[in-house]
């Protein structure tokens, strides 16, 4: 496997870039025994507060011939329950913490045998199972869509629908018009680098107005009959129960439900072996998750022709109007055509600078506030061989195989969450005298 296996699932939506996931390897053979951990202190204990950590992943990502090390994700533990059950749950860790996509997905192996067979399906207004399938720019993810309690942080959602990613039965044949647009269907950890993801973006449910009339959007509902599932159906927008689309799991919660504050520490260039940071759900809803950030720079919503969570960037003289913050890609995803790449097989696609070197790119809200969102560019050579975690890193999408199109795009991926909280408020939820959907640092 090489480092390119990182861009294998970098998550895009219809014409917006509104769910960046990433996974793959660490940048392994290069470079010196790293020196040791970053541990942020816990912080006090608050019922909304979570651990983030960025790791080598789930266990069964490094098994066998094509096993790896994840780089540069993040990663929360969840817990989902039978509805109704105290005693048939399971806490999964090394789920994915998302701000370009919305849901909550979890890989079918994850799940137990006896919660899975515990879990009732939800249905359609004629009594069937629901499937669904979710698009990336490379890559799909079909699967049931069952109902789970859900737990983080305190932080709970009775009945919730969740996607299960590979699952069998008449979800196993994938669709004609999942699988149409071409790329790698997602069926196990290793496809995905995770054991599930946490979508988190700034919109409540994953599809919106296009599902509620039976559109087609990143994800798109089927009704799935005891032969397979074929016909596309609609499904309302709820983001609370009852629930037809999959809601971000935050817009479900009874309180803290505005949105989300993702705090990580500073990198070194050479990277870490493990980092660990907090993720906060709420915005001004308790002491500990006031807005303090010093810009606010508003997105598009979900009724926008880009897709939601888009702003623009100004980057080397173009303006980039379909760029987007998030923490489930694994680097920076840019066009810079005067900054050489990589030659080593396992690094191309990467930037690869002689030196740091300052990339200049501003980011604009919709209400055209601007924040200067320069970041050293450095070279994937630096990273010590055992580092999960590293800034800087830069991929050029167009060395991609198959090529990814961002020549209206600037991707800022984890890299850009070191050594800041960045807050990330979902749309029609009001944070204090500011009204979502923006990212804030």
């Amino acid at each position: 496997m090489t480092a390119l296996r990182s861009l294998l699932i970098v998550a895009l939506t219809v014409l917006s870039a509104c769910g960046g996931v990433t996974s793959g390897p660490t940048l392994g053979g290069i470079g010196a025994p790293p020196g040791g951990s970053i541990i942020i202190p816990p912080p006090p204990v608050v019922a909304n507060t979570a651990s983030v950590v960025i790791d080598a992943g789930p266990a069964a990502l490094s098994v066998g011939p094509n096993g790896y090390s994840a780089f540069n994700q993040p990663y929360v533990t969840i817990t989902v329950c039978a509805p109704g059950s105290t005693s048939n749950c399971q806490t999964i860790d090394h789920i994915l913490l998302d701000t370009g996509s919305i849901g909550l997905r979890l890989l079918q192996p994850v799940l137990n045998a006896t919660l899975l067979a515990a879990l009732p399906s939800e249905k359609d207004t004629t009594g069937n199972p629901v499937g669904e399938c979710y698009q990336y720019v490379n890559s799909f993810a079909f699967g049931s869509v069952k109902l789970v309690d859900f737990t983080i942080a305190g932080e709970k959602v009775a009945a919730m629908p969740v996607q299960v990613i590979g699952d069998t039965g008449s979800f196993a044949a994938v669709p004609a018009a999942c699988s149409a647009g071409g790329g790698k269907s997602i069926l196990t950890v290793q496809d995905f680098g995770a054991n599930g993801i946490i979508g988190v973006g700034t919109s409540a449910v994953d599809c919106g107005a296009y599902c509620a009339s039976g559109g087609h959007a990143a994800a798109t509902y089927y009704d799935c009959v005891s032969t397979g599932c074929a016909a596309i159906i609609a499904r309302a927008a709820n983001e609370v129960a009852p629930f037809e689309q999959l809601p971000n799991p935050v817009a479900a919660f009874a309180v803290d439900n505005n949105g989300t504050i993702i705090t990580l520490p500073t990198v070194a260039q050479t990277g870490v072996p493990s980092l660990t940071g907090t993720v906060i759900f709420g915005i001004g809803t308790q002491a500990d998750n006031a807005l303090r950030a010093a810009t606010v720079l508003p997105v598009s919503t979900s009724t926008s022709k880009l897709g939601p969570g888009v702003l623009t960037v100004t980057f080397n003289g173009k303006t980039l109007t379909q760029s987007f913050i998030d923490s489930g890609s694994t680097e920076y995803l840019f066009i810079d055509a005067a900054v050489p790449t990589c030659t080593e097989t396992a690094l191309i696609a990467f930037y690869c600078p002689t030196g740091p070197l300052t990339e200049a790119p501003v980011l604009i809200g919709t209400n055209n506030a601007a924040i200067d969102a320069s970041f050293p560019l450095f070279s994937p050579r630096n990273v010590t061989a055992s580092s999960t975690a590293a800034p800087g890193l830069g991929v050029n999408p167009t060395l991609v195989t198959p090529p990814l199109d961002f020549a209206n795009s600037f991707d800022f991926g984890l890299p850009f969450f070191y050594g800041k909280s960045v807050y990330t408020a979902i749309e029609g939820r009001g944070s204090g005298t500011t009204a979502g959907p923006f990212f804030a640092y």
